[in-house]
């Protein structure tokens, strides 16, 4: 679908009915969602990296100190981002091999709220609430 065409509203979305679930459109809206992120981290991520590379370090112990915690919360939350990078491409790569908006565990829709939500999900909400149950009781 092409950049000039006109990509379904998320009211639109949450109205479609059943029988147009992952339809064409819908695919379209998700992929240019999760493009649009994409970019947005990327852009954040070279900011970090100009931000990092420009503050020369401080004389001052405490303007060290405290340039040293910026930079680490700036890296901490740029670790995230990568993940989060990580999750985007396997989704654009579940809309390319159609298996997106389908959970991974039980082959249910997912459902455009959810997705909505969180574009990068894989797993329908009850899967995700077993996944994080059973991480909870082992750790893991």
């Amino acid at each position: 679908m092409s950049r000039s065409a006109k990509l379904p509203t998320e009211a639109e979305l949450l109205a479609a009915g059943e029988d147009d679930y992952m339809s064409p459109g819908q695919l379209a809206f998700f992929r240019q969602r999760l493009l649009d992120e994409e970019a947005a981290l990327r852009g954040a991520a070279e900011e970090t990296t100009h931000h990092l590379q420009e503050n020369a370090a401080e004389p001052d112990p405490n303007d060290r100190a405290s340039a040293e915690e910026e930079h680490t919360l700036e890296l901490r939350v740029r670790d995230r981002e990568r993940k989060l990078l990580k999750k985007i491409d396997q989704a654009l790569k579940r809309i390319d091999d159609g298996s997106y908006g389908w959970c991974e565990d039980t082959g249910e829709p997912i459902g455009i709220a959810r997705l909505l939500a969180r574009p990068t999900a894989s797993l329908c909400l009850e899967a995700q609430e077993r996944h994080e149950m059973k991480r909870r009781q082992f750790g893991g």
